[in-house]
């Protein structure tokens, strides 16, 4: 019988152990991250069929390079997640290429349970009013904002997974900001506490 996967062990160590042959460990990574690409899936393509075909065509991709990933060293190379991001974002924008357009879902106006249903309403109206102006968001402003306020993810971080540098980051999420401050103007996401 196989050894149990260590689940708490950090990200590089179960790429290392990998490398040397545990391959069922894989197992860890993607329960690891697989509800984050699935919802970035979400994003780019707005269906369950297609975000869980891109679930596994992104951790097939990353095992496939995992060879080449280098982890945190001297040379400030990427950590996993960044690393596992770049490739979820490519492979999103190689869709976008096909025809496909990036639109942002935030998950962050889902109604909380125990709420009355007044308040249960009015974020719900939010959020959909948020979503309409983030459809119409430019791609480069919106993955920007997505990344940094729904995922958490900082602006070193975004940079490695986007290409861009942290000062365009810095501009585009502000940017963004101000035009979703101006679509939401007259909603009822005008008072909207992240824009």
């Amino acid at each position: 019988m196989g050894k149990e996967p260590n689940y708490a062990l950090p990200d590089e160590e179960v790429v290392s152990q990998i490398k040397q042959g545990r391959t069922g460990l894989y197992a860890v990574l993607v329960k690891r991250y697989q509800d984050r690409i699935y919802s970035i899936g979400m994003r780019f393509f707005h269906n369950e069929d297609d975000s869980s075909d891109f679930v596994q065509e992104v951790f097939i991709k990353a095992y496939r390079g995992l060879a080449g990933f280098k982890g945190r060293g001297l040379l400030g190379e990427s950590k996993f997640s960044s690393w596992l991001l770049k490739i979820a974002y490519n492979h999103g924008i190689n869709s976008l290429n096909r025809g496909k357009r990036y639109e942002s879902l935030s998950e962050s106006c889902e109604p909380i349970s125990g709420e009355d249903v007044e308040r249960q309403q009015i974020k719900r109206e939010t959020g959909i009013a948020l979503e309409e102006a983030l459809k119409d968001l430019p791609e480069k402003y919106a993955i920007c904002l997505d990344l940094y306020f729904f995922y958490g993810v900082s602006y070193p971080d975004i940079s490695e997974v986007t290409g861009f540098p942290v000062n365009t980051i810095k501009s585009h999420v502000f940017r963004a900001k101000a035009l979703l401050r101006k679509k939401l103007r007259g909603t009822i996401a005008e008072d909207y506490h992240e824009v």
